[in-house]
């Protein structure tokens, strides 16, 4: 990392209910990398928590589209602490690897015609056809094509388009925030294959 992590105990008596917070949400797991490089600035780490959390526990997208979104940011962005936690999960929520291996080895489609999209994505339905094509816009242009957001509401409805939105934002928030400062040591490390998930 390129800074020293946080302490993994309160440095003061106003940074304890931020520390019992986070460590809440982690339980039974211990502060992870990403906690004690956030903890620098411990309001910060709360309100980040407090976000993260709620987009990982209190949407009702279904756990292989979250998990599938947040899989697609990671290889855009070159994530492998996400790529490796977020890719097991989806696998363990019911993406098949046939799917994943498309996730990790397909070039982004932002920019594709119809053809070119089909082509690199073949194989995969509809819902997760259109997570990833939203993913890879919002990823890597921000703006979303209309035709793309149709198809998402068409599969997921308002709330999911917009569920979708959050969660995409957000872990592009966490992706870079983990690949600018090393969180975790991961930068040049490769990311786990598929098989090894």
């Amino acid at each position: 990392m390129r800074v020293p992590y946080a302490p993994t105990t309160p440095p003061s008596p106003s940074a304890a209910p931020i520390y019992t917070r986070i460590a809440a949400r982690r339980h039974p797991r211990p502060l992870i990398p990403l906690d004690l490089a956030l903890l620098h600035n411990p309001a910060v780490a709360d309100g980040w928590s407090s976000f993260i959390g709620a987009i990982r526990t209190a949407t009702s997208l279904p756990a292989t589209v979250k998990e599938l979104a947040i899989s697609r940011i990671a290889v855009l962005n070159g994530a492998v602490h996400e790529w490796d936690v977020h890719a097991s999960l989806a696998v363990k929520a019911g993406v098949s690897r046939e799917v994943m291996r498309t996730v990790f080895s397909a070039e982004c489609t932002r920019g594709m015609d119809e053809g070119g999209r089909k082509a690199v994505l073949g194989g995969m339905g509809e819902v997760e056809e259109v997570v990833v094509l939203y993913t890879d816009q919002m990823t890597v242009g921000v703006s979303v094509e209309e035709g793309v957001s149709e198809r998402v509401k068409a599969v997921l409805g308002d709330t999911g388009l917009v569920e979708l939105t959050a969660t995409v934002a957000a872990y592009n928030c966490v992706s870079r925030f983990l690949v600018a400062l090393d969180v975790g040591e991961c930068n040049g490390r490769g990311m786990k294959e598929v098989d090894e998930l």
